[in-house]
């Protein structure tokens, strides 16, 4: 992977700017109490006008939204996914040092950065999910912009030894359409962590198959998978292919470690993950740390 432009830590009264990227707001209720939890860090939000913006099923036109992203702040947070974010990556973006926080459908945006050589990326809490994260959630998010010590994270070991490389994670539909184009980021010794929702599992089946085939898995280090949720097979379906066995099938034969169950994702509890950062995937014990 190339060398990153790294993101220096925030302090407190450093400003934050908000991203409407995707889909438009729905709530701004919990927009206004996740920005109260960057209050509470002494961030200072800049004004923001993305409540009321609509284009369609968007937060405002291709215009607006790519304007978000190069408001002067050494914080982006985004609000919420949905869809649209790979729209704006047919245009140039000048990207800044600095942080930039999603995930779901600002994985795209996140890959890209990412592509084009800046670190700061953090798939992580949205501004309408960040309120109701637990509290050891947000504190891990605080913990990362502030430059502090992570905590591992534990999840179902899998097997297959352990793994050190530059860490990666995804919403694995929207990863999926990047590949093949040129804001993929460098796959090789990776450690990458997968998470959906509303994904039956044939649909899993058949994007992990399409990684398969363009010799995207075989290049990790390591793999992890978060959170799939309402991605199971129906119980009462005895001819559906279950999650779990759609998972292990498709990286059986890869020779590397293997993670499940990670707390990342469409849930409350989605730990921030630092893109880029160097990591460490320990398949036997289900371990995930930063390495310093």
């Amino acid at each position: 992977m190339r060398a990153l432009q790294a993101a220096i830590p925030l302090r407190p009264g450093d400003t934050m700017a908000t991203v409407a990227p995707s889909s438009a707001l729905e709530d701004d209720q919990r927009l206004q109490e996740g920005l109260a939890v960057l209050r509470g860090w002494e961030l200072c939000p800049l004004e923001q006008n993305v409540s009321a913006r609509r284009w369609g099923h968007l937060a405002g036109t291709d215009e607006e939204r790519l304007s978000d992203l190069t408001q002067e702040a050494p914080l982006l947070a985004c609000v919420r996914g949905g869809w649209g974010s790979a729209r704006l990556l047919e245009r140039p973006i000048a990207w800044q040092p600095g942080w930039l926080l999603g995930f779901s459908d600002v994985t795209s945006l996140l890959w890209a950065r990412l592509s084009a050589g800046f670190a700061g990326g953090i798939h992580g809490p949205l501004l309408t999910t960040l309120a109701a994260e637990p509290a050891w959630s947000q504190e891990r998010l605080r913990q990362l912009l502030f430059g502090e010590m992570l905590p591992a994270l534990e999840g179902e070991p899998r097997g297959g030894g352990q793994a050190t490389g530059p860490l990666l994670a995804a919403n694995l539909t929207v990863a999926s359409h990047l590949l093949g184009s040129s804001l993929m980021p460098n796959l090789q010794g990776a450690i990458l962590i997968l998470e959906d929702v509303g994904e039956a599992p044939y649909r899993i089946d058949r994007m992990l198959t399409h990684w398969r085939l363009c010799g995207a898995l075989q290049q990790l280090g390591g793999i992890g998978f978060g959170q799939f949720e309402g991605c199971d097979s129906s119980p009462d379906d005895p001819w559906t292919t279950t999650l779990a066995a759609v998972l292990n099938e498709r990286t059986a034969d890869l020779n590397i470690p293997v993670v499940k169950n990670l707390p990342v994702g469409h849930v409350c509890g989605n730990a921030a993950l630092p893109m880029g950062q160097l990591a460490y995937l320990d398949g036997n014990l289900g371990h995930l740390s930063l390495v310093a």
